[in-house]
């Protein structure tokens, strides 16, 4: 069956398509926001929750998951949605918990609602096991997932949905979506596809490292693409339905939707910080180089997240000579010294987007790694052994390309791998088309 038919007679008949509704007229950059998007749970209130009427519901969520007026899913749903008839029986979180203040990978504990006053039990899918099991599916009859993404495939969220609409769809339960703006847009498509070989909780999908996809659409083309690890009967009786936005737009970045930024994690704290993520995440996992300054640890305080280029003995000069000498079109580093707790300084670079439409967020992070080659008395992922260079594989996707920065390290050609993988991200787009909500 080709991916068309498996369209219409798997998602239509199951009632998992939800046609995008219509969308307003394009809106000028800069004026957007004064038109708010309509988030998925802002239009399941709106039909008076007529999709989760009668239902036993569990929702996936954290602190970002909220409405366009700021207020939890959770008491969205616990509130309004119990008075139209929505039985809100379970919560689920994922990594750094429902409340998003548990460090990055740190296993989060089963517990009990009470900070919003709801009393239900919260179960850790960063904990014991990442993949709801039958005991905390038992008695739900919908499962609703309301997380924001950041547009990058090593950001664990996406990752989450994936394990719990296979356990769900085994189970036989249905599972509803609630879409959310892709921050970095959805025009882009960008960096190394993953190789199946290297799949793995930081990179659950065969896309390009920036994707390009609200998660909704990434949900739907995981089921239409066969991409989800499902028996011939799960994949049979699945049922995936996705409460699609009102008022967004492919070409829209977060500052163009009049909707106020919840941080996602400790270090994503601001859409510039979702926007860098994109951008060096990549090229801090090897080598000498640093994405954020740690202004005070008591209590966390982050300076810049993903934003601030530093690079453990060059000063800001070198720093943002060096990113302004890659040539990446449509970003520019400007030196920087950032001051701490104690007098303690950090020297480097801002990362300043000049122009988001000719900008490739990944490519500065292949940059960044030739320049460990560069500054480093050896080759830093040549030298990398076991678990570093697994993870770093995990994250990067493409082993072809990690071979060549070992073996040839300051020569790599980084604007022809850039290339190369632009031309697969254009393929992955036109594959992707149909599953698409949003023009």
């Amino acid at each position: 069956m080709n991916r068309r038919d498996f369209l219409k007679t798997t998602l239509m008949t199951t009632g998992a398509l939800m046609l995008a509704p219509a969308l307003p007229a394009a809106v000028p950059a800069g004026k957007a926001a004064a038109r708010r998007v309509r988030l998925g749970i802002d239009v399941v209130a709106a039909e008076n929750f007529a999709r989760l009427r009668g239902e036993r519901v569990g929702l996936v969520t954290n602190q970002a998951g909220v409405d366009g007026n700021g207020e939890s899913t959770i008491t969205v749903l616990h509130g309004r949605g119990r008075r139209a008839g929505v039985n809100l029986v379970a919560l689920f979180g994922p990594e750094h918990g429902i409340y998003g203040d548990v460090p990055a990978e740190k296993i989060v504990a089963n517990q009990r609602d009470e900070r919003l006053g709801t009393g239900l039990p919260v179960f850790s899918l960063y904990g014991g096991t990442r993949r709801p099991t039958p005991d905390m599916l038992r008695g739900i009859t919908k499962m609703v997932i309301d997380l924001q993404d950041v547009g990058a495939r090593s950001y664990t969220f996406v990752s989450c949905m994936r394990l719990v609409m296979e356990a769900c769809f085994e189970a036989g339960i249905p599972v509803l979506v609630l879409d959310r703006p892709n921050p970095l847009g959805g025009l882009k498509a960008d960096g190394p596809m993953l190789d199946r070989k290297w799949q793995s909780y930081v990179g659950m999908y065969p896309v390009p490292y920036v994707h390009g996809l609200t998660i909704g659409e990434l949900a739907r083309a995981a089921l239409g693409e066969n991409w989800l690890t499902l028996s011939p009967e799960a994949r049979s009786r699945a049922r995936l339905e996705v409460a699609s936005m009102i008022g967004w737009r492919r070409s829209m970045l977060w500052r163009d939707t009049g909707l106020k930024w919840i941080p996602t994690s400790p270090y994503i704290s601001s859409p510039d910080a979702a926007e860098g993520y994109a951008m060096t995440g990549l090229g801090c996992c090897i080598g000498n180089f640093s994405h954020t300054f740690t202004a005070s640890r008591r209590p966390l305080r982050l300076v810049r997240p993903f934003r601030f280029l530093g690079y453990a003995g060059k000063d800001e000069k070198e720093v943002a000579d060096a990113v302004n000498g890659f040539r990446v079109s449509g970003l520019r580093g400007v030196p920087a010294v950032l001051e701490g707790e104690k007098a303690a300084k950090s020297r480097g670079a801002l990362l300043v987007i000049e122009d988001w439409r000719k900008l490739r967020p990944t490519e500065l992070s292949f940059h960044m790694m030739r320049q460990c080659c560069v500054w480093e008395k050896s080759n830093p992922f040549a030298a990398s052994r076991g678990n570093e260079r697994e993870l770093f594989l995990k994250h990067l996707g493409d082993e072809k390309f990690f071979d060549a920065l070992c073996r040839e390290g300051a020569r790599i050609d980084v604007k022809a791998w850039c290339s190369r993988w632009e031309a697969r991200a254009l393929e992955f787009r036109r594959s992707v088309a149909d599953y698409r909500l949003y023009a």
